[in-house]
């Protein structure tokens, strides 16, 4: 539950930095041709440093999850390689069959 909290929440944070970034031309107090005001120059620094924080989290928080999967996988790999009396269990390899 906190895990999907806090992917919601750089989701958000993520797209407050886009909508920051795209503001002065959206909303138009940003004259196209005209040198940037300063409200322009904040909006576009503030913006582009949120998306960016939460977007290279959001990279870091997904590569952590792929990175706890393929650890689980390994595991229960493990586990399925081993008998029920403790003993490796070998998967491949030829057959070996006595005719004594």
């Amino acid at each position: 539950m906190k895990a999907k909290l806090g992917v919601s929440a750089l989701v958000l944070l993520f797209l407050a930095g886009l909508w920051l970034v795209a503001a002065p031309f959206a909303v138009g107090y940003q004259d196209r041709g005209a040198p940037y005001v300063d409200a322009t120059i904040n909006d576009l620094w503030l913006g582009g440093a949120l998306a960016g924080i939460s977007f290279v989290t959001l990279v870091i928080y997904a590569a952590d999850a792929l990175r706890e999967l393929a650890r689980r996988d390994v595991l229960v790999a493990e586990q399925r390689s081993e008998s029920r009396d403790g003993r490796p269990r070998f998967a491949a390899g030829p057959a070996r069959h006595s005719d004594a």
